[in-house]
C-alpha cells in the first residue's frame, strides 16, 4: 500500500517517518519544532511533525504514544489513538500531554509518537426500535470484573481456561 507524503518546508532537514524495525507496526514521527519546547507536568501541546499525508479511501492513520516516553516520562498522546482521516491534508501534529512529575524538553527531530496506518470502514446505520438481547446486556464500565473467569471457554481454542 502506498501513502502519499509531503515534507513541509519547516521540516526540510528532517528525515521522513520510518519504521524502526522490520516488525514495527508504527512509523516514528519526529518533532518539527524550532529549538526546544518544554512540556511542563500537566501541560499539553500540539507538536508539529512537518509532514502532510494523503491516505487512500478506506484507510486511517492512528496517532499512538511511544511506550518509552510514557513509561519514563509520563508523556502520552492525549486523544490516543488520534485519528487522521483519509481526506485530511493538513500538517500531522501530535497532541502530547505530560502526566509525569518533571518537565520534558522536546527537541527538533525527537521521536514523539507513532503513526499506524489501518483499514477502516464507514458503517451503514440502521435505526431500530429495540436492539437484540445479548448475554452482557447494558453492562459496561467494569461490569465484567477485574479477574478472568475460569468457567468461560477460551474463544480461540474452545477449551475452558486453566484455573490459576
Amino acid at each position: 500500500m502506498r501513502v502519499l507524503i509531503q515534507r513541509l518546508p519547516h521540516a526540510a532537514d528532517l528525515p521522513l517517518p520510518q519504521y524502526a524495525t522490520e516488525g514495527s507496526a508504527g512509523l516514528d514521527l519526529l518533532a518539527a519544532v524550532d529549538g526546544e519546547i518544554e512540556l511542563a507536568p500537566g501541560a499539553r501541546a500540539a507538536i508539529p511533525c512537518g509532514i502532510a499525508i494523503a491516505l487512500p479511501p478506506g484507510y486511517e492513520a492512528q496517532m499512538r504514544p511511544r511506550s518509552g516516553l510514557a513509561l519514563h516520562h509520563g508523556v502520552t498522546v492525549l486523544n490516543a489513538p488520534g485519528t487522521i482521516d483519509s481526506d485530511y491534508r493538513g500538517e500531522v501534529k501530535a497532541i502530547l500531554i505530560n502526566h509525569g512529575d518533571a518537565p520534558l524538553r522536546i527537541s527538533r527531530g525527537m521521536k514523539i509518537a507513532q503513526l499506524v496506518i489501518a483499514r477502516c470502514e464507514q458503517a451503514q446505520l440502521n435505526e431500530v426500535s429495540e436492539l437484540p438481547a445479548s448475554e452482557r446486556g447494558a453492562g459496561g464500565f467494569g461490569s465484567t470484573g477485574l479477574k478472568q473467569r475460569s468457567d468461560r471457554p477460551n474463544k480461540e481454542s474452545g477449551y475452558k481456561l486453566k484455573q490459576a
